[in-house]
This record gives C-alpha cells, structure tokens and sequence, in this order.
C-alpha cells in the first residue's frame, strides 16, 4: 500500500505539532510495510525527494503566505503525480488551498483528513472559505479527530459525527535520547534544581502573557523554551512587570530541551483559545512523568491532562487561577509527584506513537478495502 500525505509543511523544514504527527505517523507505517510519501511546499525546494526514516518528502515552490495559508501554483501538478501513485491521501486539515487542490485534480482515491484544529483566528476569510471548507469535508471518506474533547466541541465536526473517528496523537519516546549528564549539570547550575517549563512556539493563542500576569509576585523559576512571532512582546512584558526568574531561552537543541524536561518540575501549558488544538509540548511532559497545569478549552490538551489526576486544569485567561495552580504544586510536591506518575502512565495508556500508527494502519486497510 502506498500513501501520500499532503499539508502546507512538513519535516525537515517545519518542527511544529502538526508536522511531528505527520512525522510520526509516516515513520511508523512505513516500519509497517506502508510506502509513504509527504508532500508540502517550501520557500527554497528539494529538487528531489527527500527520505526521512524511511519515508520520502516532496516540495513544491512556496510562492506566498497569507493569513497563515501558504500557496503554490507548482503544487498542483506535483500532486496529481503522486495522487497517480497512490493507493490512499491523507489530508492535514486547516489548509485552504489543500481544499482546492483536492477539486481540481479530481482525486478518485481513497482519502481521509486528520482534522488537527478549527479556524480561529481568520474569522472573516472563515466566512469566505466555508462553502469550500464543507464541501471538502463531506466529499472525503473519513475524518479523524485528535481527541474526543475536539470531536465534542467542534462545531464543524458535529454535523460529520457518523464519518468520523478519534486517534490521539502519539508519541515514540524511544527517539528521545536519554539526557547528557553535562546538559544536566549546565541547566541545574543556570536554572536551579526546582523550576516550571514551558515549551512551544510564542504565539497568540499559547496564553503566555497570561503566564507573565500570574508571574508578579512569585519568586518561583520559570523557563520558556521558544521563539515566535510575539517574543519580543513577550519579553517586553517581562521587563516591564520585573520578573526577574522567567528565563526566555529561544530555541534550543534536543538535547537541551530533553535535559530542560527531565530536571522541571512541573510543565505550564497556559493555552488559553480554541487555535491550541492538542498540545504536543503538554503530551511530551506527560511522557516526561511531570504534572502539567492548562487551560479548559475544550480540545485534547484536556484529554491529556486531566484534572486533578495528571496536573491541574483552571479557567482560561484567568492570571489568578493560573497563580494559584503554580503555588499548590510548588507547595505540595507530594501531590506533584503523584500526579506526574499518573501522568507518565496515561502517556504511555493512550498516546503513543506505537497505538496512533496502529490505528492509523487499521484505517488505511479498511479505506482500501471499501466496497
């Protein structure tokens, strides 16, 4: 069986939570026999394909971006010769233009879409593009939603109930090397042995100025892993207010970021609107065995952190509560342990990459076996 999965980005250009997933699944049927192809668009495309653990990446010519959308003309006809090839397209769902492409070749092959989030932000293009959003979605065979919070609280998915499916978003925590004993001892003497983390793009939607309201007052450590479009909005704020222990690291390599999760004390993941789908950076402190705070949003980071079993989960754009989630866990540590082994157990219950692959395999035979 060959399958060709189709979003804006992808590995080795794009590292965020929905290129992970692709990643991920791509890798792991491909270990299962699976022919797999990813085709995404760059600003500066490989002339040839690239393998990936065992998959291969195609890119067409990113031309421009809008409105968080990426568009290319050369992506139309790279599809159609890829969609000739395979036996099933598995779409990544927000990408407008992916809706189009998929009409105008005319796709006659099994196809199903993991709907990774709603539109949030773009609410006035939302009005333009959901004729075409609709239409692309009752026209394929299969949705699969992340988490059944998602599935729940998607107005969009609601009206699809009876073609849809859950498969969380796993993760293979083999390919986390163990931490460097030198990365240890440099984060420990930087940082200190007890902190909070948090990792992940500095965006909008991640509810860190919310983070830095909750800050004032605390003398607790507070490490942000990441960059963004708001960073230096952030650190402004920061500035501003006095918070001398959060500690703004940019982006880090692996191993920093492996050593940064084994030694926290505890993961923030104060995403405070319905854009933070999932939670890939929560996932990874659950597999890390650490209590998590987040945000009652409606989506999987709820199903991944559950409250007062794995971390605690507060209202969102609440600075108060979020303060008064931090205190307890600094405070009881007793609680933090328990609810950090829990956490660790319902990773590895419920979202490994391993059961998401599987499932995702088990999808692929049955959509290939259709009558």
């Amino acid at each position: 069986m060959k399958v060709l999965h189709f979003y804006q980005a992808s590995f080795p250009n794009d590292m965020g939570g929905i290129e992970q997933c692709i990643h991920q699944i791509a890798k792991g049927s491909s270990q299962l026999g699976i022919k797999t192809d990813v085709l995404s668009l760059s600003s500066d495309p490989a002339t040839t394909a690239i393998e990936i653990d065992g998959y291969l990446v195609h890119q067409a010519k990113l031309n421009f971006q809008l409105a968080s959308t990426r568009f290319s003309t050369s992506v139309f006809s790279l599809f159609s010769q890829l969609v000739k090839q395979a036996d099933i397209v598995h779409y990544h769902f927000p990408w407008p233009l992916m809706d189009v492409v998929h009409f105008v070749t005319q796709v006659k092959k099994p196809t199903v879409v993991t709907y990774h989030s709603d539109i949030i932000r773009q609410q006035y293009l939302l009005k333009l593009y959901r004729p075409l959003q609709r239409r692309f979605l009752a026209s394929v065979d299969h949705i699969v939603a992340t988490s059944p919070n998602y599935l729940t609280t998607s107005e969009v998915l609601q009206p699809l109930s009876n073609k849809v499916s859950v498969i969380p978003i796993g993760l293979d925590k083999a390919t986390y090397p163990p931490p460097m004993a030198h990365k240890l001892q440099y984060w420990r003497e930087k940082i200190g042995a007890k902190f909070f983390l948090f990792v992940g793009v500095l965006r909008y939607y991640k509810g860190l100025h919310i983070l830095l309201e909750a800050a004032q007052g605390l003398n607790y450590p507070i490490v942000i892993v990441g960059s963004g479009p708001i960073e230096q909005e952030l650190k402004k704020q920061a500035t501003g207010l006095g918070l001398n222990h959060v500690y703004f690291q940019g982006n880090l390599p692996d191993e920093d970021k492996i050593a940064l999760l084994s030694l926290c004390y505890g993961v923030l993941f104060p995403s405070h609107l319905r854009s933070e789908a999932f939670g890939i950076s929560l996932l990874e402190g659950a597999m890390y065995g650490k209590p998590m705070i987040s945000c009652e949003i409606g989506t999987g980071t709820s199903f991944i952190n559950i409250a007062n079993v794995t971390g605690l989960v507060i209202p969102p754009s609440n600075p108060i509560a979020l303060k008064q989630a931090i205190c307890y866990l600094w405070e009881n540590p007793e609680i933090a342990a328990k609810m950090g082994k829990q956490a660790e157990v319902h990773y590895w219950q419920n979202f490994t990459a391993d059961k998401m692959v599987q499932s995702y395999v088990d999808l692929y035979d049955n959509l290939a076996n259709k009558p």
